[in-house]
């Protein structure tokens, strides 16, 4: 029996066959196709890289690796040296009578202007006021879970020692004060104190967030309101007023350090959720 020769062109001449897809394994080439072998199945599991194991932001957008650094250690040091530096100058000018006290007691005298504006603003610094304030925030902070007992209680004690450090300065250097106030006792001024540290401790107690910010403003905004008050009505020169906001710029360092400050485990905010409404 012969053999039938076939043309060469016939392997030529076959119509062009399109690719045909696959069923089965041939779909995980198929980009977020689920089954076995899909390559881009371990999008569900972390990735190797220190790249990719970055957290992102809001909207899937870059983020920071969590946690989020807070302020340099440093700064945080260097703060109550710089404002215990500057009320060692203050009280060596008011002691020596040096230019600054002549200049802060001029300046004083040309602002006093008693209103009913001023004195309300110079009792926002009364214990009476201030007190009361830093207790009920320590209340609704630990209720809320964003503050432990401990962090509450330093708070308090930071407030106890605010008349302990302010009454022997004020014996120590016995400034007198503005014309009709008396004689001596008045630097740093125990008011201005007050505010300043009782109203400090509850931003930190209560501020977080993008909105501690806000607090800190208004916090800034309060206690120029109070030394405005206190130098208006005559209670105390400019300088005792900003005497006293060093004293609490050096103990408001107290409650940010350990072993004060937020313990490690539940952040404040999932704190917040799981605690009893």
């Amino acid at each position: 029996m012969s053999e039938t020769s076939r043309p060469r062109n016939h392997a030529d001449a076959a119509p062009p066959v399109l690719p045909q897809r696959l069923r089965g394994r041939a779909l995980v080439h198929t980009t977020g196709a689920p089954g076995p072998g899909n390559p881009h199945g371990s999008d569900d599991r972390p990735p190797h890289t220190p790249r990719g194991a970055r957290c992102t932001g809001r909207d899937g957008g870059s983020g920071t690796t969590p946690p989020v650094p807070g302020p340099p250690a440093l700064l945080l040091l260097l703060l109550p040296v710089l404002f215990a530096l500057i009320f060692a100058l203050i009280a060596w000018q008011i002691v020596t009578h040096g230019p600054l006290r002549a200049l802060d007691e001029r300046l004083g005298a040309a602002l006093i202007s008693p209103s009913a504006v001023a004195r309300f603003l110079a009792d926002l610094g009364n214990a009476s006021v201030a007190v009361p304030v830093l207790l009920a925030a320590c209340g609704w902070a630990v209720w809320r879970g964003t503050r432990t007992w401990r962090q509450a209680l330093a708070a308090c004690l930071c407030m106890a020692v605010v008349p302990a450090l302010v009454v022997p300065l004020k014996l120590w250097i016995a400034r007198p004060g503005p014309p009709g106030m008396g004689p001596g006792g008045y630097f740093p001024s125990g008011h201005a104190a007050t505010a300043a540290v009782a109203y400090g401790l509850v931003v930190l107690l209560l501020a977080a967030g993008r909105g501690r910010w806000v607090w800190a403003a208004g916090y800034a905004v309060l206690n120029v309101a109070v030394g405005v008050g206190l130098v208006r009505c005559g209670y105390h020169w400019p300088l005792d007023v900003v005497g006293a906001w060093c004293v609490a710029g050096v103990l408001l360092f107290v409650p940010r350090t350990r072993p004060f400050t937020v313990s490690s485990g539940a952040s404040p905010g999932a704190r917040t959720a799981a605690s009893p409404r």
